[in-house]
């Protein structure tokens, strides 16, 4: 008996705002030295943010004409795009429709996802899914893009130094080799849906006057939530799809987390007994990128060529919401 159809990455990109802004910039604008905290806690050292007429969509358009180029299909060959954003082009329509017709996706279905920053995750396993159930997709684009510099309170230092903007996507094409995605897993914790967000625009708080004059419209930690949840969640969840899969954890080559806390990401591997350096970092360079984060730092792994066909891969996030998903793929 064959393999069953799957889902196999067979390309990624990723593209990220021309503007660089250093450390040193929140040094003047908050006057304190904020520097030394982000390189010693989280080894932020810059990031990019979008000019002021830039948007995500063409943020999206670049990673993915990346794609496309690196897997040698055309734009017609798609049958999916998925765009995982939680800072869309607008609220209506999806950003998805947007980057279908400016890359001429004319065959391709489209959609949304937000899950915040668990969002590329939930959608490579949605993209997987949608591979492995209908023979009618064969490629299919997944997109994590973030543009939160548009939504930040400058004057907010739990914030405005963190976020930065990118965007990274994979292709999934139908195979039956045994590669692809073996196992996933999401989870909500949703008690903690008002502790961090964006909280105006939507039906709740409508855009308004007031509602900009409350700062509702920007970037909120209403609550800490606590250190603690990520690193337990992430490695109870890595845990349990490798061992739903018959893997050993010590065998994964790769892991791909969500990147706003290098210590988040070193106590889940400590916790693993797994070595740090099988985790790539991205956050150095380019910041917290929520959604595009993942896509960001598979894409830089694979432009290195680290990532060989067989090598086992964790891919885990977590964002607002409290939302986590995890997958775990054969390259």
């Amino acid at each position: 008996m064959g393999n069953k159809r799957n889902a196999k990455i067979i390309a990624s990109g990723m593209m990220v705002p021309e503007k660089v802004v250093p450390n040193s910039y929140f040094n003047e604008l908050l006057g304190m030295d904020v520097d030394t905290w982000l390189r010693e806690n989280v080894q932020i050292y810059e990031r990019r943010w979008a000019r002021e007429d830039e948007t995500v969509s063409e943020l999206i358009v670049g990673a993915c004409e990346q794609v496309l180029k690196k897997a040698g299909i055309t734009a017609e060959e798609v049958d999916l795009l998925i765009v995982a954003t939680d800072t869309p082009e607008y609220i209506s329509p999806s950003t998805a429709s947007v980057v279908q017709h400016k890359m001429n996706l004319i065959n391709a279905g489209t959609f949304d996802m937000n899950t915040a920053c668990a969002g590329f995750v939930t959608a490579l396993d949605t993209g997987a899914k949608f591979i492995q159930a209908d023979e009618q997709y064969r490629y299919v684009l997944v997109v994590g893009a973030y543009m939160m510099s548009k939504f930040l309170n400058l004057k907010d230092k739990k914030t405005a130094n963190l976020f930065a903007d990118g965007a990274g996507a994979v292709l999934l094409k139908a195979v039956n080799d045994g590669s692809g995605m073996l196992q996933s897993q999401l989870r909500t914790k949703g008690e903690y849906a008002e502790w961090m967000g964006i909280y105006g625009g939507g039906s709740k708080y409508p855009a308004s006057q007031k509602v900009v004059d409350q700062g509702l419209e920007k970037l909120q930690f209403v609550q800490k939530i606590p250190t603690e949840i990520n690193p337990a969640v992430w490695t109870e969840m890595i845990q349990e799809v490798c061992a739903k899969e018959g893997v050993n954890v010590q065998d994964v080559n790769h892991f791909f987390f969500t990147q706003i806390n290098i210590n988040t990401i070193f106590e889940t591997m400590d916790n693993l007994g797994v070595d740090r350096s099988k985790a790539p970092t991205v956050m150095h360079q380019y910041g917290y990128t929520g959604s595009a984060c993942i896509p960001m730092a598979y894409s830089v792994a694979d432009e290195e060529n680290k990532i060989k066909d067989g090598d086992l891969m964790i891919f885990m996030g977590s964002g607002g919401g409290l939302a986590f998903a995890c997958a775990l793929f054969r390259k």
